[in-house]
């Protein structure tokens, strides 16, 4: 197989005018290396030169494992049974207790699934009712709730969902039996005879990402609108739009701001509206599992992500990027960024070979020669490293997703889907790949030395990430080929709007909010029938005193107490403004000068929004704290150090 793909890497090239693949025999001279090309036009499109790259890295990675004789345990991917794959979905969803022996204790997921938009409540029930369908079919005892009775108290509702839009239009027929896609079952419509959207009310330039509105409900307001039309096409011949953000008052949240049982919930709301984007667009998403492998328990190369971060915080706690990772980067950048042809041109094998075993040996001893490594030789040590993982960066569950972004009909989609793929990842993953982007752009920063422009960063990378060796399928060889220009426009893509990719869209921030808010009026309708059951007033009206915050007793209208217990000034007064940000505030605590405030810099303490209807929250400098406050009038504020 790798004599085949060393020969074809040298004839397959891209036909922009077909759109498609050809072979071209009369094709057969080879790059050099060293060959110097213009390659910081002004275009930034996918054109045959950047291709050549593409072809070219492919052709160094089958080489590179030819010369590795060492046998690879191939990673076995699991072909899902009727219904599993839904099943799966609905676990990862934390929607599990929908169905099978749990289905009654459901209370939980009602109150989540009423937070949810109509899109998404489509997602969950055609998922729901594949996996009603299949246990029926395998005639299950347990309880099989029907798909409409889990939406019932959510559709019967009046009121409206967290994204503005009215309550769910998704209808289940009774008298139409089929869906979409022509199976038996009950048929799920969007509807067209609802009032307009908040979307349809709302200006916006066709680069603006509207964080507000969840990205499902928007394809499904354009999809068949001339509006959607007018930014359609998602290929690579043009420049890549100036996506920006519009401003939010209420401040723009990253991951990493919010405490880990809210990112709990994130990552499920992440879940859901992918699928609904992906239902909505008419694109199949399917979650690959891993059969579990053995792998090496112990080394640098070959390693899993969790394994080798395990080992390296035994040296330095609280690490989490791998050791050798950010060594490796460190290396290349100490000559300069400036060397024509870094990434591209590859180290010399034999020697790349041999540093590979020798920081095996010697790198956690820390008697490893750095001087000996070429820049060249450690760039290609850094593209080996996340080749050999036991498992992708992008992972087996949607590395399938992150290559199907390409199919999705628009740019801002492609961004929006890619955007809740990123927050899906796990941490260790999703840190590890910001460190490599942040890397790349500051590669592409000296493109006018290096030629190694946006187009040739992604065309060398995209091999590296997503022609993933582990993989016992052919279909894995074969989509080299076929999605080369695909997943090289995916890598451009997550390179150059990777700052808007680690930000958690507003919506699901606020379905968030909402969830916690329907939780504590549970809670507390639960405290309160048990003080009525004790009949004891004096203990009811003691536990309501006790829950009165400083907000409700000491502090008058329009004003905040906000709280520093690592600052000398513990505690302030704040009187909210319109125009007061949170960073005024910080400025505020920081201008003090006495006790341990010289130790501390602005750039490492924030406001934190803590409680009401939201477990934590980091604070941008740049958040209006009326408008926040208006929004969660119960929150504790307090000024302290970010986490890392």
């Amino acid at each position: 197989m790798v004599t085949v793909v060393t020969k074809l890497v040298h004839y397959l090239h891209l036909s922009r005018r077909s759109g498609q693949y050809t072979m071209n025999h009369d094709h057969s001279k080879k790059i050099p290396d060293g060959a110097s090309f213009d390659r910081s036009g002004s275009q930034d499109s996918l054109d045959e030169l950047s291709m050549d790259d593409y072809w070219k890295e492919l052709e160094n990675i089958h080489e590179t494992r030819g010369n590795n004789h060492e046998e690879r345990v191939a990673l076995v991917v699991k072909e899902p049974d009727e219904g599993e794959l839904e099943e799966e979905w609905l676990k990862e969803a934390g929607l599990s207790n929908l169905f099978g022996e749990s289905s009654g204790d459901s209370l939980e997921s009602m109150v989540f699934l009423s937070t949810l938009t109509r899109t998404q409540k489509a997602a969950v029930e055609k998922r729901v009712e594949t996996v009603t369908q299949t246990m029926r079919k395998r005639n299950k005892q347990h309880q099989i709730p029907d798909v409409r009775d889990i939406f019932r108290l959510q559709n019967d509702s009046k009121g409206k969902v967290c994204d503005g839009s009215e309550p769910s239009a998704v209808r289940t027929s009774e008298n139409k039996n089929e869906t979409h896609d022509g199976t038996k079952g009950p048929k799920f419509s969007l509807g067209t005879d609802e009032p307009k959207s908040l979307l349809e009310d709302m200006p916006s330039s066709d680069t603006d990402i509207n964080l507000e509105i969840s990205f499902a409900e928007q394809a499904a307001n354009l999809k068949d609108s001339s509006v959607g039309k007018m930014y359609k096409g998602g290929g690579g011949d043009t420049l890549l739009p100036n996506f920006r953000l519009p401003k939010d008052k209420t401040g723009t949240t990253k991951i990493g701001d919010l405490a880990p049982q809210d990112m709990k919930k994130v990552y499920s709301l992440a879940l859901i509206e992918l699928t609904a984007l992906y239902d909505i667009l008419g694109t199949e998403f399917k979650q690959q599992k891993a059969v579990k492998i053995k792998t090496k328990d112990s080394g640098l190369f070959g390693v899993p992500l969790s394994l080798l971060l395990e080992q390296d915080q035994k040296k330095i706690p609280g690490t989490k990027i791998p050791l050798i990772f950010q060594k490796l980067i460190a290396q290349i950048e100490e000559t300069t960024l400036e060397t024509e042809g870094l990434l591209r041109i590859p180290g010399v094998a034999t020697r790349v070979k041999g540093l590979c075993q020798e920081l095996e040996a010697k790198f956690y001893e820390g008697t490893f020669n750095w001087e000996n490594v070429k820049q060249h030789d450690a760039a290609s040590l850094l593209k080996l490293f996340i080749r050999e993982l036991p498992q992708p960066l992008l992972t087996v569950e949607y590395l399938k997703a992150f290559q199907d972004v390409q199919n999705l009909p628009t740019k801002k989609q492609q961004l929006q889907a890619l955007n809740l793929l990123v927050i899906l990842l796990p941490e260790a993953n999703r840190d590890t790949l910001k460190v490599l982007l942040e890397f790349l752009q500051r590669v592409i920063d000296h493109r006018d030395k290096n030629k190694m422009t946006l187009k040739n960063v992604a065309m060398v990378m995209a091999p590296n990430l997503f022609t993933f060796h582990g993989f016992a399928s052919k279909t894995i060889e074969q989509s080299e080929f076929v999605m080369a220009a695909g997943t090289a426009n995916v890598m451009r893509f997550m390179i150059q709007y990777q700052k808007l990719l680690w930000t958690i869209p507003k919506f699901i921030v606020n379905q968030v909010r909402k969830q916690n808010t329907e939780s504590q009026k549970k809670e507390k309708k639960d405290k309160a029938m048990k003080k009525l059951l004790k009949k004891m007033a004096y203990d009811r009206e003691k536990h309501e005193k006790q829950e009165k915050t400083p907000n409700d007793t000491d502090v008058p209208q329009g004003v905040i107490r906000v709280q520093a217990p690592h600052l000398s000034k513990v505690s302030m007064a704040i009187q909210l403004t319109e125009e007061l940000k949170a960073g005024d505030i910080v400025a505020r605590f920081l201008n003090q000068k006495s006790g341990n405030v010289q130790t501390l810099k602005k750039e490492e303490v924030f406001l934190y929004e803590i409680g009401g209807n939201i477990g934590e929250r980091c604070l941008d400098d740049d958040t209006y704290m009326k408008d926040l406050y208006q929004l969660n009038p119960n929150a504790e504020w307090v000024i302290k150090p970010k986490q890392c």
